[in-house]
């Protein structure tokens, strides 16, 4: 057993060949790294859209800007660790750059520790900005472990987390790459401004009619809502699900299927609150303005919101939904308030909009499903990629005090944990 209270610093997961190993070092971080003086500043009035060299500031970029200055040039020392010293975000750079404005650190490490490991530990627990002063203070006291460098522990890590990070901004490349297409496709399956047919049409309606505008009250049924005395508990809790403001981020996500807030059929009965059907749309209309989304299931709504039934004859509600979606710049520009932007009735009772035939209309939302659901799957494998970085974490260690026993191997999927892993794992045990 360890005995209660043993300090050791060793990580939870630990490469195979490296269970026998000794334990990792400790040391402030001020003690491991030099800081580099730049030889220039570069203000971001000065910044290229395009040049030779990349400008790395403070902001969240990796590269904020280019420059063809070449005396303004870091190309020693590379890699580097650039820390925000408001922001705290912080860089691996390797390539040559040039310092943006002010209010950067640049860290490079010393013989016992590699740069890329640094990094990757000081990545593990990040350092949360503190409003808009320097936190660099704060930072280099931080300490650091490590294994001996001699002996490939530092580099296999660093090789590990990095190939992860190297697959998670491929991912990220590909979900944004997906969210624009769709943005450049409903511009396309939408009329412009002012006109009545769209850019593309699929084959089998082109040369068809144009599109029709119409009241959108002649395609749909309008309803809204209300909120329940909030003095009355029995009017809560009832099973009834009831959009509200809270549920700003379950909108614009297609479905909304759950709700923050429940409310009773005793709250309906005794508000202007309605029950309404499941497949209707909803639409905000002041905070979060123009966000939507389809109830999967019957669902009140708070006075905030706007809910349409389409007529299944006339109206597809998946069409409307994204319909909704690229109005919003119309939606917000409508919107009024001193203090809190809303949008009056009045406007969603002259509400017309342009309408293909129905079959049309369903082709539309279809296309654009379809696009949604690979974007919910993509976004989902990256949250996974995500999380495997904080399982993988387990390879830096921080301090920890034992007061039990050090149990035997601990058994991992190696799918789950990265290439670099091998299936089981033995926590070194803390001296008996």
């Amino acid at each position: 057993m360890v005995k209660e209270g043993k300090s050791t610093a060793m990580p939870k997961l630990r490469f195979p060949e490296f269970w026998n190993g000794p334990e990792w070092s400790e040391a402030k971080l001020e003690d491991l790294i030099s800081t580099i003086t730049p030889p220039a500043k570069l203000q971001s009035s000065s910044y290229l859209t395009a040049g030779r060299f990349p400008i790395v500031d403070q902001s969240q970029e990796h590269i904020s800007g280019w420059t063809d200055d070449p005396e303004a040039v870091i190309r020693n020392s590379l890699p580097v660790i650039v820390f925000g010293d408001h922001t705290c975000v912080l860089k691996l750079v390797r390539q040559p750059f040039a310092q943006g404005a002010d209010g950067i650190k640049i860290l490079k490490a010393k013989t016992s520790i590699s740069t890329d490991y640094l990094f990757h530990s000081l990545n593990h627990r990040p350092l949360v900005m503190e409003d808009y002063k320097r936190h660099f203070s704060t930072l280099k006291e931080r300490r650091v472990f490590f294994p001996d460098i001699k002996l490939g522990e530092q580099q296999k890590i660093a090789d590990c987390l990095t190939s992860l990070d190297e697959v998670i901004a491929a991912q990220g490349r590909f979900v944004a790459a997906l969210k624009t297409h769709k943005r450049g496709l409903m511009q396309q399956l939408f009329p412009r401004e002012g006109e009545t047919l769209p850019l593309f049409r699929f084959p089998e309606f082109q040369g068809g009619t144009e599109w029709e505008e119409r009241k959108l009250d002649e395609l749909a049924k309008r309803g809204s809502g209300h909120t329940p005395s909030k003095t009355k508990t029995e009017f809560y809790n009832g099973g009834i699900k009831w959009v509200s403001l809270a549920d700003s981020r379950r909108l614009d996500s297609g479905y909304i299927s759950e709700t923050s807030i429940e409310i009773s059929e005793e709250g309906i009965v005794n508000s202007s609150a309605v029950l309404h059907a499941a497949g209707s749309v909803v639409l905000s209309r002041d905070a979060g303005i123009g966000k939507s989304a389809i109830m999967k299931g019957p669902m009140a709504v708070s006075q905030h919101f706007i809910v349409w039934t389409c007529d299944v004859k006339l109206l597809s509600n998946w069409f409307l939904y994204y319909l909704f979606q690229i109005m919003k710049p119309l939606l917000e520009s409508v919107a009024s308030g001193s203090t809190i932007k809303t949008i009056g009735l009045p406007f969603f009772a002259g509400l017309s909009v342009l309408i293909p035939p129905l079959a049309e209309q369903q082709r539309i939302a279809d296309c654009l499903c379809s696009l949604d659901s690979q974007i919910t799957t993509e976004s989902k494998k990256l949250d996974a990629l995500k999380h495997l970085v904080i399982q993988n974490s387990r390879i830096l260690p921080e301090r920890q005090n034992h007061g039990g026993c050090v149990h035997g191997a601990l058994h991992a999927d190696p799918d789950r944990l990265g290439a670099g892993f091998a299936v089981a794992f033995a926590p070194k045990k803390a001296t008996q």
